[in-house]
């Protein structure tokens, strides 16, 4: 099949688990024979990158994407998508089929008008699907209730619709999805012989990964952390990443006198983030929505366990087992997730023997690359039922 892959970054120009996801997609379809187009807004300068396997093309030129808050912008979603129907109304039946992300949801509406009365096949990956209320939180009364209704809309005109947790599966039935949803087994991008760590660096230290948003929740860390202290008195922590609320997050430390304690690097190399995540005696993601949760299992193959926080937006505690591989805390509240901490922190070696034993067991039936076998298998099932039907 001549394959379209839609996504507005392209890993390693921009970095996160969408990135990477999209990218792994790509390199799957391509090395199972099929022409592959990713299409996407220029990451660099000069010429589209040459990439193995595929064909890069540039439909969109912002730069920058997030606001000063972390807050993805109107503009740079607008143009993408005007880039995605300029693109594919001048080359209508260039494709057999097109993957392409509903982040943002514009992507979707974009496509199907552009490829209105051709038989190319149209599959929408949700990574998410958000409340009306998380919208409105996230964008703003006024664009977060457009954002909400573009979002019902362009699952209304899902005619594929692939997601990679049964949270958001059953999000999608909730809002009227045409079809069921293609639920992928996981997103695990690792053949599952990294040896484990089984013991750990003194003093136990916890880390986090990831950008400094609202939604991460990064500030309630040193606030768990005094708390789990109480228990494992040698514990410290270190901070990865940047963002808006770093600042909240220094402020914390500060006033709870933890600048010994807490370290914050900003953003890392990928060696010092893989060491940190080696070395590590837990992995703390307070965040309150994820949807699926890469940084879990990148952890557990490392046999590092995870502490989450259960919440009605976070897709990740499907991946943990209380006791297996991490704790599940109930809430961000000091001590329920430092309990959590302190949980996990000193079952030791044991827990971490399990996790990777949980990984190792996953790495078979949950990676990225049967998901990508799994769209590609339903998109040539599609394509194939519309050859015939034109051959009737």
């Amino acid at each position: 099949m001549r394959i379209a892959v839609a996504f507005d970054c392209l890993f390693p120009w921009s970095k996160g688990g969408g990135e990477r996801q999209y990218r792994t997609f790509a390199e799957e379809f391509a090395a199972a024979g099929h022409e592959v187009t990713y299409l996407t807004r220029q990451q660099w300068d000069g010429d589209p990158p040459e990439v193995d396997g595929m064909t890069v093309k540039v439909i969109s030129h912002d730069r920058e994407l997030y606001d000063e808050n972390g807050v993805r912008q109107l503009g740079p979603a607008l143009r993408f998508g005007r880039g995605l129907f300029t693109h594919l109304r001048r080359n209508r039946h260039a494709y057999d089929a097109i993957l392409l992300s509903a982040t943002p949801a514009t992507n979707v509406l974009a496509v199907r008008a552009a490829l209105a009365g051709t038989r190319t096949v149209v599959a929408v990956d949700w990574l998410e699907v958000w409340r009306a209320t998380q919208w409105r939180e996230y964008s703003g009364p006024v664009v977060g209730r457009v954002a909400n209704l573009l979002q019902w809309l362009a699952i209304r005109l899902s005619p594929v619709a692939t997601c990679h947790s049964r949270f958001t599966a059953e999000r999608l039935r909730e809002r009227g999805v045409r079809a069921e949803p293609v639920i992928s087994p996981g997103l695990i991008d690792s053949d599952g012989t990294t040896e484990p760590t089984l013991v750990i660096p003194e003093p136990p230290r916890v880390i986090f990964i990831g950008r400094h948003i609202p939604d991460k929740r990064v500030e309630s860390l040193p606030a768990a952390i005094a708390y789990a202290r109480e228990q494992v008195p040698d514990l410290t922590a270190t901070i990865f990443g940047e963002g808006p609320t770093r600042e909240a997050v220094l402020a914390e430390v500060d006033r709870l006198g933890l600048g010994d304690v807490v370290s914050l690097p900003g953003f890392v190399g990928q060696d010092e983030l893989d060491e940190g995540i080696r070395t590590a005696a837990c992995l703390v993601n307070p965040s309150g929505r994820e949807g699926y949760g890469l940084v879990v299992v990148e952890s557990a193959a490392a046999g590092t366990p995870v502490v989450l926080v259960a919440g009605d937006d976070n897709a990740s505690v499907e991946l943990v087992e209380n006791g297996v591989n991490g704790q599940i805390a109930q809430s961000t509240a000091p001590d329920s997730l430092g309990a959590a901490i302190v949980e996990v922190v000193t079952a030791g070696e044991p827990m971490r023997k399990t996790t990777h034993a949980w990984f190792t067991e996953a790495s078979r039936t949950r990676t990225i690359r049967l998901a990508a076998r799994q769209i590609a298998a339903r998109l040539e099932d599609a394509v194939g039922q519309r050859s015939v039907a034109d051959l009737r």
